[in-house]
């Protein structure tokens, strides 16, 4: 399976907790005003990668990184492929995080090919549009504060939307 990057980062403190190594998708069709990534907008831009070739990459990195992120651009608009990475990294032992503009009980309701899969891959959601009015520095992973990090780790009756202080964001080991 193929996917559409705009970039990796084998090394992040700043998208999530740890050591991440974050994959940017490339194409998104929130558009939000004031948009740090608008360079990832462009569905037919970026490159291509396989997922064997980031897992690749991944691997060289286990010992080093938490976890991955996935972030973008919208890594909703190519589900069936992140979530193929997503299962192959938490295999190797890493956490999941997944950035999204759309919110979580939209998420549940739409039919992008590949999205409950990788819901059901992702530990940690950061989901919500970047609203320019609600734009917060102060706040842990997120832009803007109608943004929210939802716990997915739990199991799927438990699950509920909610904003969590960073403290409660860590991991048990």
């Amino acid at each position: 399976m193929k996917l559409r990057l705009a970039g990796i980062l084998s090394e992040s403190i700043v998208d999530g907790p740890g050591v991440r190594f974050v994959v940017f998708a490339q194409g998104c069709l929130h558009h939000c005003p004031g948009c740090h990534n608008k360079a990832t907008w462009d569905t037919k831009g970026g490159e291509v990668a396989t997922v064997k070739e980031i897992l690749k990459k991944i691997k060289r990195r286990v010992k080093y990184i938490r976890g991955i992120t996935l972030s973008g651009g919208e890594p909703f608009l190519q589900a069936e492929e992140m979530a193929q990475l997503a299962y192959a990294a938490r295999k190797l032992g890493l956490d999941i995080i997944t950035y999204t503009g759309y919110v979580y009980e939209e998420l549940l309701q739409i039919d992008l090919p590949g999205s409950k899969d990788l819901l059901g891959a992702t530990d940690m959601l950061i989901e919500g549009p970047f609203i320019l009015a609600k734009k917060d520095i102060s706040l842990q992973y997120r832009g803007s504060s109608n943004q929210r990090i939802i716990d997915l780790s739990k199991n799927k009756e438990q699950r509920q939307a909610c904003n969590i202080s960073y403290m409660t964001m860590l991991y048990s080991s």
